[in-house]
């Protein structure tokens, strides 16, 4: 390196891990302050932003392409939950001053592999050190034609009730993870036990759905905090009540095998959250158009309930009793 080399170590780090990337022309190659983006003729923009924190959203000793995938993947499923096409993100990580070089090439490595699979450039952020514990936040852009971005606000009585996925893997799965090596909470098999922690670990965001949410549903969001919550906070944005048939929310083969040993884990997967499943609300009229979208699409969807006139949500289980949970979500606060 010659003596009059003024390139900072930061952007040494930003040009050797993140260059990569940037592959958005907008990007400007991130050597400048700001980048360039602008969305598809007759399309409004959708921005969404989320915060990983080690030790709350991810454990620090998780593998770091993982953690990387996974701060792409939760903003993914805003997206996805408004009918919304990426373009790009913006990231801003917050690193201890002794995080390794391994690390590092790991997490841009897992970045740079879920950015082009999801086709979601980089286009720009921040790099800092913090004396506490790695964190990131990824702020996403996306594309919705105009005035067709699916909200919370649009639910009305008649609307059926549908989530993607199965509920609650990713709940459970926090809690084999928090188990370690130490026995898991529940006498599952080994695969079993594997296939929970992924989920947490690796949220499988639906954006192959978004065409058919914006086209179809009336209210949409991803449960990111648990079912139970999410959905009263959709059904409160929209002025409506719901009610669920639990019986009918859909589950894993793992998640029955733990509920079976464990009646009360039934709770958590409709309340811990970690789910980056889509709900959603469609008219009666269009709920054969929105199933045959979602085959086409590849994504499973199950109708669980319906809105109602009024305010609240019920969750009924099969004798018909409204089940009461000791909390609804998960909350920071």
């Amino acid at each position: 390196m010659s003596s009059d080399d003024t390139t900072s170590a930061e952007d040494k780090l930003i040009a050797r891990y993140f260059g990569p990337v940037a592959s958005h022309p907008g990007a400007l190659g991130l050597s400048d302050d700001a980048a360039l983006i602008k969305p598809p003729a007759g399309c409004e923009l959708v921005l969404t932003v989320d915060a990983l924190v080690g030790g709350v959203h991810f454990f620090n000793d998780d593998p770091a392409e993982m953690i990387a995938a996974k701060a792409l993947r939760v903003n993914l499923s805003d997206l996805a939950a408004k009918g919304a096409t990426p373009l790009g993100f913006l990231l801003s990580l917050a690193l201890p001053k002794d995080q390794s070089d391994a690390w590092l090439e790991a997490f841009a490595k897992g970045l740079r592999e879920d950015a082009a699979h999801y086709k979601c450039p980089l286009l720009g952020g921040d790099t800092v050190t913090t004396p506490g514990p790695v964190t990131i936040s990824v702020t996403m852009f996306g594309s919705v034609p105009d005035g067709m971005m699916a909200r919370r606000s649009g639910a009305q009585a008649g609307d059926k009730v549908f989530v993607t996925g199965t509920i609650g893997d990713g709940a459970l799965g926090l809690k084999v993870r928090q188990a370690g090596g130490a026995p898991a909470p529940w006498s599952l098999t080994e695969e079993e036990h594997e296939f929970l922690r992924l989920r947490y670990l690796l949220p499988q965001p639906r954006n192959a759905l978004a065409e058919a949410v914006r086209h179809y549903a009336s209210a949409a969001m991803d449960v990111s905090d648990g079912l139970a919550g999410d959905l009263a906070k959709l059904a409160r944005v929209s002025g409506v009540a719901a009610m669920i048939d639990a019986t009918r929310v859909p589950l894993s083969e793992p998640a029955r095998a733990a509920m079976a040993a464990d009646p009360s884990a039934f709770e958590t997967a409709l309340t811990g959250g970690d789910d980056y499943e889509i709900l959603c609300t469609v008219p009666p009229a269009k709920v054969d158009r929105f199933r045959v979208a979602a085959m086409a699409a590849r994504v499973a969807v199950t109708e669980i309930g319906i809105v109602e006139a009024g305010a609240g949500t019920r969750f009924r289980d099969g004798d018909g009793r409204d089940l009461t949970f000791g909390r609804m979500a998960f909350s920071h606060f």
